[in-house]
C-alpha cells in the first residue's frame, strides 16, 4: 500500500445543488455519475403519493437502491430510511412512495 494519495478520476457532486428533472409525475431524477456501458448512479426524489407509471423491469442488469430518507415502496414492501434493496437481473417492481422519499439508485452493470 503506497503512501501517496491519488485522486485521478475522482468526482464529487451534491444532488441538493442540482436541478432535478421530472421523470414521472412527482418523481425527480438527479444524475450523479455515469460510467462506461451504462453504469450510473442517480438520486430519485419521490413526492408524497407518487408512483412510477408501469412496471420497472431490470432486463439488462441489476439495480441497487439505498433509501436516504422517507419510505420507499417497491409495489410489495415498504422500505424505510437506511434500507438497501438489491433487484437482480430479471426482476421487476413498481417504484412509489406514500409519504415521499429520497433514494440513491445505482446500476453497477449498466
Amino acid at each position: 500500500m503506497g503512501s501517496e494519495l491519488n485522486f485521478n478520476g475522482v468526482t464529487s457532486i451534491n444532488w441538493k445543488d442540482m436541478q432535478g428533472r421530472e421523470v414521472a409525475e412527482g418523481i425527480y431524477a438527479f444524475p450523479l455519475w455515469e460510467g462506461e456501458k451504462g453504469k450510473r448512479a442517480v438520486v430519485l426524489k419521490f413526492e408524497a403519493n407518487s408512483k412510477f407509471p408501469g412496471v420497472d423491469s431490470h432486463l439488462s442488469g441489476p439495480e441497487q437502491i439505498y433509501v436516504i430518507s422517507g419510505v420507499f415502496n417497491d409495489g410489495k414492501d415498504d422500505h424505510r430510511e437506511g434500507s438497501f434493496i438489491y433487484n437482480p437481473i430479471g426482476s421487476s417492481h413498481i417504484p412509489q412512495s406514500k409519504i415521499g422519499c429520497v433514494v440513491l439508485v445505482t446500476f453497477p452493470d449498466g
